[in-house]
Parts: C-alpha cells; sequence; structure tokens
C-alpha cells in the first residue's frame, strides 16, 4: 500500500498527502522516499501544474524517520556500514533538494513552482526537514499543535538537512536552543522562531492561497541567491566568531561534553558554515553519519525510543487481561506525593478521590494541584476553564465512604508498615470487590504489605518518582501474590497518564532505589576517604547525570536517607553492612544538617533557597585527602556500583527485561543518557573488561564491588546482554 497519495485540484494545485498505510502517525521509510520522489518528479514535469502542496492524511504530520531504518542499514551493510549510512543520508538531501528547488535554473533561479507545508498536530524529526525544504509552511492554530526538531534526545541530531537550513535560516546562536534542547514548540512559539511561516485554522486551503499567489522570489531560498550572508555572521566574521565561541561555550555547558550528538552538531554548523549550501548538506551528512556510528548513538536509540515505545505500548502486559482503563481512582493521603497522583490522574480525565485525616489536608492536596495549573496559566500552556475542569474532577475529603465507586486505590500515606496496614484493612471493607489496591511506596516490600490485605491477588506497587508530574518513570512491583489483573491495571493506569512502566518482582527496594542507594552511598564513602565533593558532583555531571550525588542526596533530603537506612538496618539485623556513608548521614543529621528542605545540608543555602556553595565546615570533620583520585576513578566506582546491582537484580529475578532495566534507569534517576542504561553500558565495554574491572575495583575497594557470576560467565563465553536477553524481544 502507498504511503502518500497525489492529486491535482481545479486550480492546478498539486496535492501530495502523506498517510502511512497501517500506522497511526507517519514515519518516513526507505520505500516512502523513494515514492515521494516519483510524485515530486510528477508534479513538476506537469505543465498543468502550478505548484505543490505537502500535508497528511491524520490528524498529525509526521512523527519523524522510522528508527528501524536506520538499524537495519547498519545491519544489512557489515563490512561498511559507514558507506551504506552516508549514502542513504546523501540521497535523502538529493531529494529534499530536488523539492527545494522545484525546477529552478541553477544560474537564473527562474523557472521553477512553488511548494508549501500544510502542517497539524505534531510535526517531528523529518516531517519538519521536509517543511523546512518547502517555501513556505503554514500550521495549524490547534492548541495542540506542536513543531520541533526532537533528535538530540535520542542521541542524534537533525541530519535530514534540517541542521545546515535551520542554522542559516536564524543563525547559529538562535538555532542552538531548538537544536539542542530538541523542545516541541506550539504554533506562535514555532513562527517566532521561524518554523513555520504562518498560522491558520485551516492550513490546507491558506497554502493552497499561497502557491498560486507566489511570485518567482517568493520561493528562492536566502541560501540561493545572490550575495546570502548568514545571520550572526560566518565564523571568520568578527562577530560570528563570538557567536561560535559562545555556542560552543553553551553546548558544553549543558552536556559536560557528555553527548557526542551535541558536539557533532555545531561541528556540522561551523564546518557547514565556511562552505556554500550544497557543500554542508554534504558535511552534515558526514557528521550525522558518524554519530550514527557511535555506538553511544545505537544504545540511545534502542532505550529511549524503540524500549521505551515498545514498554509504553504494553511489552511486558499480561495480554491475556482485558482493558483495565481506571474511571475512578482513590489516592490515600494528600501530601506532595498523593497530591501529584491526584494531579496526573485528574489530567488524564479521571475522577480523583483525595484522602486525607482532615478537610484541611485534604484541600492542601487539592491546592496543590490548583497552584500548578495556575503557573500553567500564566504560561499560555492551559486556561482558566481547563483549570476549572480538572479541578472539578478531585473531590478532596476525610470520608472513606467517597471510595465506594473507585475501581483503583493508589495508597500514598506514611512510610511505615503499620500505617498503611491499618488505611488498607479500613479502605478494603469500603470500596468494590473487584477494586485494584496499589501502595506507593518506595522501599518496603510488597509481598509484607500485602499480609494486611484480604485480597493479596489484587494488591500491587505502583511507585512513583517525585515530583510526579514531572518524572516520567512508573515503576510496578508485582508481590509474590500479585495477580495479572492487578498487574494490568497498574500498566493500563500509567498509560493513561502517559508515564512510561516497569514492571519488576518484589525485593526490598525493588529495582530504581536498589540501583540509586548504592550510587549515592558510593559517592558518601568518597567523601569520608578525603575525596573533594565538589570532584564528587562534576565527575557525575560530566557523565551525564542531570545532578551530582551530593547534590542529589541534598535534594532528596537527608533525613530520607537517614530514615531508610534505620529500617533498612532494623529488618536486616546483623546481615546490614554498615558503612562510613551511614556514620556520615547520622553524623550530618545531629548537625541538623538535613538537605535543601532546610536550606542546610552538604550545601548552604541563601534566604531564597539557592545553593551557594559547599558547607566549608564538612571539610573540618571530613578533611580533604591531599592526593584527590583520577576522574575516571572516581567516574567508575559511581557507574559500577549502579551497574553491578542490576546485573544482580536480573540474577535475582528482581528484573525479567533488561529493556526495563536500561529505560528504567535512565528515566528514574538519569543514569548516563549517552550510554543507554546500564546493560548497554556493559555492552558497550564488553563483559570481559566489565568483569575484570569488577574485580580489580573489589580487591581495592571492598566487596560490594564483586563481580556477579553471570557477568562473569558472560565474559567466559564473550556474550552482551543484548544479545543474551533481548533476542526474543523484537521491538527492542
Amino acid at each position: 500500500m502507498s504511503d502518500f497519495h497525489y492529486t491535482v485540484d481545479d486550480d492546478g494545485v498539486a496535492v501530495l498527502t502523506w498517510d502511512a498505510a497501517d500506522k497511526s502517525m507517519n514515519v518516513l521509510t526507505r520505500e516512502a522516499f523513494a515514492e515521494v520522489e516519483a510524485m515530486i518528479d510528477q508534479a513538476l514535469g506537469d505543465e498543468a501544474v502550478k505548484g505543490l502542496v505537502i500535508t497528511s492524511g491524520k490528524k498529525d504530520f509526521a512523527g519523524g524517520m522510522d528508527l528501524n531504518v536506520l538499524a537495519s542499514i547498519r545491519e544489512e551493510n557489515g563490512d561498511n556500514p559507514a558507506q551504506a549510512l552516508f549514502d542513504f543520508t546523501m540521497n535523502g538531501h538529493r531529494v529534499l533538494r530536488k523539492l527545494e528547488r522545484a525546477g529552478m535554473d541553477p544560474k537564473t533561479n527562474k523557472g521553477g513552482k512553488p511548494v508549501a507545508c500544510a502542517l497539524t498536530g505534531t510535526c517531528a524529526g523529518i516531517g519538519t526537514e521536509i517543511a523546512l525544504a518547502c517555501h513556505h509552511r503554514v500550521i495549524s492554530d490547534a492548541p495542540k499543535t506542536r513543531i520541533g526538531l526532537p533528535e538530540i534526545l535520542v542521541g542524534l541530531f537533525p541530519g535530514g538537512g534540517g541542521t545546515t537550513r535551520y542554522s542559516r535560516m536564524v543563525g547559529a546562536m538562535a538555532a542552538a536552543p531548538v537544536l539542542l534542547e530538541g523542545k516541541m514548540l506550539d504554533p506562535k512559539k514555532a513562527k517566532a522562531a521561524q518554523l513555520v511561516d504562518a498560522i491558520s485554522a485551516d492550513p490546507l486551503e491558506t497554502a493552497r492561497a499561497w502557491v498560486l499567489a507566489a511570485t518567482p522570489t517568493d520561493i528562492v531560498k536566502p541560501w540561493d541567491a545572490k550575495g546570502f550572508k548568514i545571520p550572526g555572521g560566518a565564523p571568520y566574521h568578527p562577530a560570528g566568531f563570538m557567536t561560535y565561541v559562545g555556542a560552543s561555550a553553551m553546548i558544553n555547558g549543558k552536556t559536560q561534553g557528555a553527548f557526542p550528538a551535541a558536539k557533532a552538531l555545531l561541528s556540522a554548523i561551523y564546518e557547514g558554515a565556511l562552505v556554500d549550501f550544497d557543500t554542508a548538506l554534504k558535511i552534515e551528512a558526514r557528521w550525522f553519519t558518524h554519530v550514527l556510528m557511535n555506538p553511544s548513538s545505537s544504545a540511545m536509540i534502542r532505550s529511549l525510543f524503540l524500549n521505551k515505545q515498545a514498554l509504553e505500548k504494553g511489552a511486558v502486559r499480561p495480554k491475556e487481561i482485558s482493558d483495565q482503563s481506571v474511571k475512578t481512582v482513590g489516592v490515600l493521603g494528600a501530601g506532595m506525593m498523593g497530591a501529584g497522583i491526584a494531579l496526573v490522574s485528574a489530567q488524564a480525565g479521571m475522577h480523583v478521590v483525595l484522602i486525607d485525616q482532615d478537610q484541611d489536608a485534604a484541600d492542601r492536596g487539592k491546592a496543590y494541584s490548583a497552584a500548578y495549573l495556575e503557573k500553567g496559566i500564566k504560561r499560555g500552556k492551559t486556561t482558566p476553564e481547563h483549570k476549572d475542569e480538572i479541578l472539578a474532577r478531585i473531590t478532596a475529603t476525610p470520608d472513606h465512604q467517597s471510595l465506594k465507586d473507585c475501581d483503583l486505590i493508589v495508597e500514598a500515606v506514611f512510610e511505615d508498615p503499620s500505617v498503611k496496614a491499618e488505611i488498607t484493612q479500613k479502605v478494603e471493607a469500603i470500596v468494590p470487590a473487584d477494586c485494584i489496591f496499589a501502595s506507593n511506596t518506595s522501599t518496603l516490600p510488597i509481598t509484607e504489605l500485602a499480609k494486611a490485605s484480604s485480597r493479596p491477588e489484587q494488591f500491587v506497587g505502583i511507585h512513583f518518582f517525585s515530583p510526579v508530574e514531572k518524572m516520567l518513570l512508573v515503576e510496578i512491583i508485582r508481590g509474590h501474590a500479585t495477580g495479572d489483573r492487578a498487574v494490568a491495571k497498574a500498566l493500563d493506569f500509567v498509560r493513561q497518564i502517559r508515564k512510561t512502566p516497569i514492571v519488576v518482582n518484589d525485593a526490598r527496594f525493588f529495582y530504581a532505589n536498589r540501583c540509586i542507594i548504592p550510587y549515592m552511598n558510593e559517592a558518601l564513602r568518597m567523601v569520608t576517604e578525603g575525596v573533594s565533593p565538589v570532584l564528587i558532583d562534576n565527575a557525575a555531571r560530566q557523565l551525564g547525570f542531570p545532578v551530582g550525588p551530593i547534590q542529589l542526596t541534598d535534594e532528596t533530603s537527608i533525613d530520607l536517607g537517614v530514615k531508610i537506612t534505620r529500617a533498612t538496618m532494623a529488618a536486616l539485623g546483623d546481615s546490614y553492612d554498615a558503612s562510613p556513608a551511614d556514620d556520615l548521614l547520622f553524623w550530618m543529621e545531629a548537625q541538623g544538617r538535613l538537605g535543601r528542605k532546610a536550606s542546610a545540608g552538604f550545601f548552604d543555602y541563601d534566604a531564597k533557597g539557592a545553593r551557594t556553595q559547599h558547607w566549608p565546615e564538612l571539610a573540618q570533620h571530613y578533611p580533604l585527602a591531599a592526593d584527590q583520585p583520577a576522574l575516571t576513578e572516581v567516574q567508575e566506582r559511581m557507574m559500577f556500583a549502579q551497574a553491578l546491582e542490576a546485573v544482580r537484580a536480573l540474577e535475582d529475578g528482581v528484573l525479567t527485561d533488561i529493556r526495563e532495566g536500561d529505560v528504567g534507569a535512565i528515566l528514574g534517576w538519569g543514569f548516563a543518557p549517552w550510554s543507554g542504561g546500564p546493560f548497554s553500558w556493559l555492552d558497550m565495554l564488553g563483559a570481559p573488561y566489565a568483569a575484570a574491572r569488577a574485580h580489580e575495583l573489589a580487591d581495592t575497594y571492598g566487596a560490594r564491588f564483586a563481580c556477579p557470576a553471570l557477568l562473569d560467565e558472560m565474559a567466559a563465553k564473550g556474550h552482551s546482554f543484548y544479545t543474551r536477553f533481548a533476542s526474543d524481544q523484537k521491538a527492542a
């Protein structure tokens, strides 16, 4: 079946409609590229055709390139994948350049036909790059319409001409935020950024009218006209030189050098600005191929696009269970977590019953949603009417009888087993017999909590990350007695609130905290050894972590770390492995240094709560060592502390799918996104090196770095995680 359809209206305007067969979203395939070129040739070669409009037959214009295409090209050309990827990219440039030139004489720029693009819904990636090759871009004024170039978010940069075209349109400095942040812009912001030329309630009709009225000068791109100068100046111009110095500083400031695509992007812009447009496209293609050949690119595409998408579509959902979409959710506890859960549930269209011990506490929980939505109104992201609609879905009350119609309960009360047991029994006596009960606990084993339930097969863990409205990951925990319907209900709920789920089996700390805690503890151990906190945090940031572990300890609060440590010590008794990190946390608590919330922790804070400096007195109690370790030593200690624990979670059956381990690590706590996650990172290192390095670290620093038997076995056999464990996971 054809992905593009070609018609010519009575006015002589050819309309090329993109409507990918058997897909909910238009994505560009190799076959479709050849198909669309034939239609472009047909329009340009037909004297009766006055111009061309490209539009979509779906509610969205395009979701970008089918990234499986890039993977298949690499696989099909084992001996020389770089050449094949470069040739594929250059062929795309050739087709879009044909569209852009539209039959113009190469010397006079005469004789071309106007080409417009009518954009609806979402326009991303190659869709936006096709639009940039057109002479005029009209976008729908619908509230949910968005356009952007988000490739950087999956370890790429716009390699279909978007980098070269957009940077020449607006200049390197103005282009950098759009290209580097990957944000999808609403119509007004897109027009201000020059991604589009016009906004219309009927983009197709507006685009047709423009084609019929266009003059020969309207269709000549600036870089094809004589005397073109790049906005902001070329690199050899004094103003342009400073632009590129600033852009380089901005990229390195934001990425800390951890993301190859960002550096390649700037190189493509800089080198391309020194030559003519067609040579610049060739340079862009070379840098794009360079990024595609970097293992980081493959890992990011696999984890942040293919695997993430597979999990969101239900890759691990029990197949035999019917749809379990939630209609009414009861949220027990209106603190920060409960309030956030209520907000995202109401935003997803569910009715929410928000319960707390008295009306004032419940109202404060609902006020959290009101304040959040009010900020959205001020930023132009929502309307007062929409705010009222969402708030009307939230019933804040201390009356447990209000839960009688709920089909899902999410308990978010104090992290105390006895408190949770009491509320579980009280609520189960009220809710329908088929209601699923979920506990939002971050550390307490679900199997133990389910003992308070009369229906343990309907008891499941749903672990949200804070703040709920911002964090993308939700960890679903299957207790020993949890049934498939409870898991399916949790997964469908997470799908409704547009988060990414992972499903893990029950064990203390589940998966995410099981890996986060060793990471933070390793950082604190280094502090007690005299390693500079500045070195530790910067080492993590240069690995791509959004914040360093010392800062993260302050952000999550020191007393929370103390509470978890004491609870774990009590639960494990003599088998608990005491750590110098525990002593540091207990000492900080005794000093009243509880973190950001107390405006005093490992950092000092000003009156507005902003960090000012590392707390000087920390060095008096834990003096800095005269000889600081190498940056790579600090980084490997932190990375292996997490990655080895991820392998142990797989060994223990807590993780059953390595895709969930990688996606969960990146979305849950920001594990070095460039690596694709802990399993992808170990695959990059290779099992033989990873196992040998683990043994070295264990010999130097202790048994916490002991190499898991699984990794030792894989090293001996030359296995990788994604060949051994993902062979049957086609979506990955």
